[in-house]
C-alpha cells in the first residue's frame, strides 16, 4: 500500500498547490516529508502564478479572512461566470484585528484593544507576538517594509491635525525599537503599499505649512526608505486633486504601484486607475490603466475612507470593494465588491456585513470605516519570522 511520503514529488507539488494557503500548516503536519517540501519550495506562490484567480485577505467584523476569487472564461464569453470564496481565519477566532497591513508575503496585524501586534506568515503558518516599546494608541499607523538586506522593520507614527508627530521603528531580527527624530513629513494618509521593501503613502500639505484653503493644498506621494530610514522627495501624482475626490493606493505584483482616483464632473462619476511605468523612492512615472464612466453602473462615488481595490492586468479589470451604511440606525454597513472593465463590463457582489462600532469620543453620526481589502494579489513568502 502506498503512503504519503511514497508520493513522487510532482503529484505532491500538484497537491499542495490546490489547497488553500491558510490550510497548508494543518496539512504539512501529516507528513514530514511534505513538510519539507513546502519549506524548501515556494508552492503556494507557484500556484498564485500558474492560476488566473485573485488571492488575498480582508478584515470583517474584527475578523481576518482568506478571499479568492475565480475568474472563469472571458469577458465576452456567456458562460463565464465569477467564484468568490471567503474564510474566516481560524487563528484569529480569539482575537479581535483593527488593522492589518501586508509586505512581501507577511501580514501585520493590530489588535482591536491597540495592546499588541502580531507578525503572521500565512504560508509558513508562523505567527509572532510584538510589545510597544510604551504604548500603542487608537489613531497609529503602521508600515511594513525591509532594507536592502531583507530585514524587515515596523514603522509606527501617529500624526494628528495640529501638526504634532511621533515616528518609530522596530527591527524583526532584533527585536528592538528605536524613535526616529528629525522627520517632520506632510499629512500621511493612512492607506499605504509597500514595494520591494519601501512603502509609499498618499500625502498632501499640512494646514500649518501653507495658510490656504484646503482645495488648495498639494497632494502627492511620499515613500518611507526602510534602508535609510526616512522620506524621499514628493512624488508626482498623474491628477490634480481639490479635496471631494476619492483616492486609494494598491500593489500590482508588488512590483508597481496603482492609484484609484475618482469624482463628480458635471454629468458623470469618472472613474480613472494609473499604474506605474516606474517607481523609486525618488522618481515615478504613470499610464493610464482605465477610464469609466460610473455613473450609469453605480450612481454613486466611491468612500474615500472605505474603498480598496485590485486589478486584473490580463482581464484589463480592476476589483473595487467598499462598504455604504445599510439603514436609517447606521448601525450595519455592507461591503461590496465590484469588477468593472472596458465596454460597460461591469459585475457587483455582496460579501458581506459589519456591525457599525463606535468608539467613545467619536462623531455619533459618523460611519466608522475599515477599508475592506488587505492585500491584493497575495504571493506567499518562505521568510521565516521566528
Amino acid at each position: 500500500m502506498t503512503s504519503m511520503s511514497d508520493l513522487p514529488p510532482d503529484l505532491v507539488v500538484e497537491i499542495l498547490t490546490r489547497i488553500p494557503i491558510t490550510s497548508l500548516r494543518a496539512v504539512r503536519s501529516t507528513c514530514k516529508s511534505w513538510n519539507a517540501l513546502t519549506k524548501k519550495c515556494n508552492l503556494g506562490k507557484a500556484a498564485a502564478t500558474r492560476q488566473q484567480q485573485f488571492v488575498g485577505f480582508m478584515t470583517m467584523s474584527s475578523k481576518v479572512c482568506s478571499v479568492k476569487l475565480d475568474f472563469q472564461g472571458t469577458r465576452k464569453d456567456e458562460s463565464e461566470f465569477v467564484d468568490l470564496s471567503i474564510n474566516q481565519v481560524a487563528l484569529f477566532n480569539q482575537v479581535e484585528i483593527s488593522k492589518v497591513i501586508h509586505c512581501d508575503g507577511l501580514l501585520l496585524c493590530v489588535t482591536k484593544d491597540n495592546s499588541r501586534l502580531m507578525l503572521w506568515n500565512p504560508y509558513l503558518g508562523q505567527t509572532r507576538w510584538i510589545e510597544p516599546r510604551r504604548y500603542f494608541y487608537r489613531p497609529d499607523h503602521y508600515a511594513l517594509g525591509y532594507d536592502t538586506n531583507r530585514n524587515h522593520k515596523i514603522l509606527r507614527f501617529f500624526d494628528d491635525f495640529r501638526g504634532g508627530n511621533e515616528f518609530e521603528i522596530y527591527h524583526v531580527r532584533s527585536s528592538s525599537w528605536r524613535v526616529l527624530d528629525h522627520i517632520t513629513p506632510s499629512k500621511l494618509h493612512h492607506r499605504s503599499v509597500t514595494l520591494k521593501g519601501n512603502t509609499y503613502f498618499f500625502a498632501r500639505e499640512k494646514m500649518i505649512e501653507v495658510l490656504v484653503n484646503v482645495s488648495e493644498l498639494k497632494h502627492f506621494l511620499l515613500c518611507f526608505d526602510f534602508t535609510r530610514e526616512s522620506f524621499g522627495q514628493r512624488l508626482h501624482l498623474p491628477f490634480h486633486i481639490h479635496g471631494k475626490e476619492t483616492v486609494t493606493l494598491s500593489g500590482v505584483r508588488e512590483e508597481q504601484l496603482a492609484v484609484l482616483y475618482q469624482k463628480e464632473s458635471f454629468d458623470m462619476y469618472k472613474l480613472e486607475i494609473w499604474v506605474t511605468d516606474k517607481i523609486d523612492p525618488n522618481a515615478v512615472t504613470w499610464s493610464k490603466f482605465l477610464m469609466v464612466d460610473m455613473r450609469p453602473l453605480t450612481g454613486f462615488q466611491f468612500n474615500q475612507e472605505a474603498v480598496s481595490f485590485a486589478i486584473d492586468e490580463e482581464k484589463k479589470v480592476v476589483l473595487v470593494f467598499d462598504q455604504e451604511v445599510y439603514n436609517p440606525t447606521k448601525t450595519i454597513l455592507i461591503q461590496t465588491v465590484y469588477i468593472i472593465g472596458e465596454d460597460g463590463y461591469f459585475k457587483s457582489m455582496k460579501i458581506g456585513e459589519n456591525p457599525n462600532v463606535w468608539m467613545p469620543g467619536e462623531f455619533p453620526n459618523r460611519p466608522k470605516f475599515s477599508p475592506p481589502l488587505v492585500s491584493s494579489s497575495y504571493l506567499p513568502s518562505l521568510v521565516q519570522i521566528n
